[in-house]
């Protein structure tokens, strides 16, 4: 899933994603930076993620833009 990062608290580790597509809010897992190159977020930081057992968002990473599917990727992609 993609979204952006609505809030983070780095004390505590405890933060917020929105998904992209219907603004859904996921509370972050415990550790789910573990593993990822992030240390910190931001909010409006763009992140790919996936949602454990819990519906809680974990395994945050970068997006590719074919991921994302930002305009360059999908203008790219229409003329291939």
């Amino acid at each position: 899933m993609q979204g952006v990062i609505k809030s983070y608290d780095p004390a505590s580790a405890d933060g917020v994603v929105l998904r992209d597509t219907d603004l859904s809010e996921y509370d972050l897992a415990p550790g789910a930076l573990d593993g990822s190159v992030f240390r910190m977020l931001r909010p409006g930081q763009r992140v790919v993620f996936d949602l454990d057992e819990h519906e809680r968002a974990t395994a945050l990473r970068l997006g590719s833009e074919v991921d994302m599917g930002t305009p360059a990727w999908l203008e790219s992609d229409e003329t291939s």
